[in-house]
C-alpha cells in the first residue's frame, strides 16, 4: 500500500473533495483509509460507562483508497507515490523507501 498511517492525504471526490486530514487507520483488506476529521457520520449510540449520557456521536467513516492522494510535505500539494531502491557503498541494497513524483525527494 501507498498509504501509510501517519500519512497527510488530499480527498480527491466525493462530498468531502478537497479536504485534509491525518490516516488514522488503512485495511488493506478492504482498500479503505479512516482520515482525521473527514467522512463524519452519526451514530446514535445507548448510555454505556464510557458515554453515560448516550445520544448522537459523530464519528469518521472509512473512505476508498482510491479517493486520497499523498500531500507532498515540501510545497503542500498532492502527489503520487513512487519507489526508489538505497544502496550502499557496494552496490548491494539495503532498503527500500517510499518518494514523491512531484518533488522526488524522500517521504
Amino acid at each position: 500500500m501507498r498509504i501509510r498511517k501517519g500519512d497527510i492525504v488530499k480527498v480527491l471526490s466525493g462530498k468531502n473533495r478537497g479536504k485534509t486530514g491525518r490516516v488514522l487507520k488503512v485495511d488493506s483488506d478492504k482498500l479503505r483509509v479512516l482520515v482525521e476529521g473527514v467522512n463524519l457520520i452519526k451514530r446514535h449510540s445507548r448510555p454505556t460507562q464510557k458515554n453515560p449520557k448516550g445520544g448522537i456521536v459523530e464519528k469518521e467513516s472509512p473512505l476508498h483508497i482510491s479517493k486520497v492522494q499523498l500531500m507532498d510535505t515540501r510545497n503542500n500539494t498532492p502527489t503520487r507515490v513512487g519507489y526508489r531502491t538505497l544502496q550502499n557503498d557496494r552496490g548491494q541494497i539495503t532498503g527500500k523507501v517510499r518518494i514523491s513524483k512531484k518533488s522526488g525527494e524522500m517521504i
